[in-house]
């Protein structure tokens, strides 16, 4: 943080305060000092407001904050892990589909459960249901479309 004051980068500058400010809010709330694991949590909780920044900034017709915003958000990516592609995300839930023996998008409660813990802190839960809904959106019925076969009298 000295190094960005120091450099006049004031984006960064102020972007490092509020993520410092945050992680010392929730050591304050829980009495005690966060574990690495607790800290990334806090900063994926500022990346994901940001997200949710750019989008309404976007929305709004305010490119400019949109702009700050998304610079905001590439220097808390950087001190996150890195983060899991659409790619790698779908191939964890087709395993996490077969695991659970899901069929249907109303089984997508059972694969987010198996599937949250393996991505926590490295994918956005918004795009891992994305990705399993398209998956189970797009998977084959397999029993129902067998019983709607034999009750149709030939």
């Amino acid at each position: 943080m000295r190094a960005s004051a120091k450099a006049q980068d004031v984006i960064k500058r102020d972007t490092l305060r509020f993520a410092l400010a945050a992680i010392h809010n929730e050591e304050v709330a829980k009495r005690r000092d966060l574990t690495d694991e607790e800290v990334t949590v806090v900063l994926g909780k500022q990346a994901k407001m940001r997200r949710e920044s750019i989008e309404a900034f976007s929305k709004g017709g305010r490119d400019e904050l949109a702009a700050k915003e998304r610079a905001e958000l590439a220097i808390v990516e950087s001190y996150l892990p890195q983060q899991l592609g659409r790619d790698e995300i779908a191939s964890l839930a087709k395993a996490a589909i077969a695991e659970t023996g899901a069929a249907s998008p109303a089984d997508q409660g059972k694969v987010m459960q198996k599937l949250m813990p393996q991505v926590k802190g490295r994918a956005d839960g918004k795009l891992v249901a994305e990705v399993v809904s398209a998956l189970l959106a797009a998977a084959p019925i397999g029993s129902g479309a067998a019983a709607a076969e034999k009750k149709e009298p030939s």
